[in-house]
């Protein structure tokens, strides 16, 4: 986003107008996109030097952690957000479930040729907005526009640094047999919230996404002293997928409770009117965190205490397991394999 002309004639028509192949050409109109759209909204110190990176002070002591993350998601709009907080809400929450406070982002962007510019702009300013109150400003980024046909309107990928302090350390190869599962909690709302709106299903209760930035969670967390062992944001694959990640990383077994686990009545029926198990279903505003037994009770009171963390649960435990299966009793009574996802359920939901 540099190179930037002061003056233009004709301002962008953001009502009408349309990117055209100009528009990431490196000339005078994509200056004027990056003056009038990109930098309008994400105006910052470091994004006002005008070059072709931020120059950023390093942070005193921790470690230094990065995190990358692509957004195709379609449609671009749906009930709770749109492609532009979420492409800043999944990097934080990436960045934030090590152990990190979220720094900076930087964001590019793939347009495609005839994409409405009043759409970049609502866009646009859905990431300006989620990224002040999450106060991780974007401090670079790209633009690029490919012809009609090719992008199927806009992707954003977004990279994010962060800082985790001294002390923390925070891996999915740490958890251990006796550790409890919280969940922070209801799974299934953005994944469901896209399908809905996808296939134009209407539900008496619309289904909101969950987009959220987790760092204020997370670091509400952290704070309780406690040992956390692994945090995860349980996005593509949903709850099932990341606890048999972290199952095969720490080399354990996991017993989950059906009964425990929150899914909200709305998602639950489209879920079987779909023929979906919601523990598959994507999230973007919930985590899990493996903690240690003495310690669930006082982490889980510290995420029930947050606005984000008001439905909390403990809905499991780690097992020692040499086969590292992923477990759950049922409602029923019974017991079942949860196991890895097989396919995609839900393409394009982040």
């Amino acid at each position: 986003m540099s190179k930037v002309r002061e003056n233009y004639v004709r301002p962008l028509d953001l009502k009408h107008g349309r990117v055209d192949m100009t528009h990431g050409s490196g000339g005078r109109a994509m200056a004027q996109l990056i003056e009038e759209l990109f930098g309008r909204h994400f105006d910052n110190e470091f994004l006002r030097q005008g070059n072709d990176g931020a120059s950023l002070p390093m942070p005193a002591g921790g470690r230094l952690v990065m995190s990358c993350d692509g957004h195709v998601v379609s449609p671009l709009f749906f009930p709770g957000g749109d492609i532009g907080c979420l492409s800043v809400h999944g990097t934080i929450n990436d960045v934030a479930v090590m152990g990190a406070r979220p720094l900076y982002l930087a964001a590019s962007f793939i347009l495609e040729e005839g994409f409405p510019l009043a759409d970049l702009a609502k866009i646009v300013e859905s990431m300006a907005k989620a990224a002040k109150e999450a106060g991780v400003p974007v401090v670079t980024g790209d633009t690029k526009v490919v012809e009609a046909g090719k992008a199927d309107g806009v992707f954003i990928t977004t990279t994010g640094v962060g800082v985790v302090p001294e002390g923390v350390a925070l891996s999915g190869d740490r958890a251990r047999a006796g550790d409890v599962i919280l969940l922070s909690g209801s799974i299934g709302d953005h994944g469901m919230a896209i399908m809905a709106q996808r296939e134009s299903l209407g539900f008496s209760a619309p289904i909101v996404s969950d987009t959220a930035a987790l760092h204020g969670l997370i670091a509400a967390m952290l704070a309780t002293g406690a040992d956390i062992r692994c945090l995860r944001d349980p996005t593509r694959g949903g709850l099932a997928t990341t606890l048999n990640e972290i199952a095969r990383q720490s080399g354990v077994g996991m017993m989950l409770d059906e009964s425990s686990i929150p899914v909200n009545a709305e998602v639950a029926a489209a879920c079987e009117f779909l023929g979906l198990d919601p523990l598959y279903v994507a999230n973007e505003g919930k985590l899990v965190a493996i903690v240690a037994a003495a310690d669930a009770d006082k982490v889980l009171a510290a995420m029930r205490a947050h606005s984000l963390g008001g439905r909390a649960a403990q809905i499991g435990t780690v097992l020692a397991d040499d086969h590292h299966f992923v477990q759950m009793t049922t409602g029923f009574g019974g017991r079942r394999i949860v196991d890895w996802l097989t396919g995609e359920q839900l393409p394009r939901i982040c």
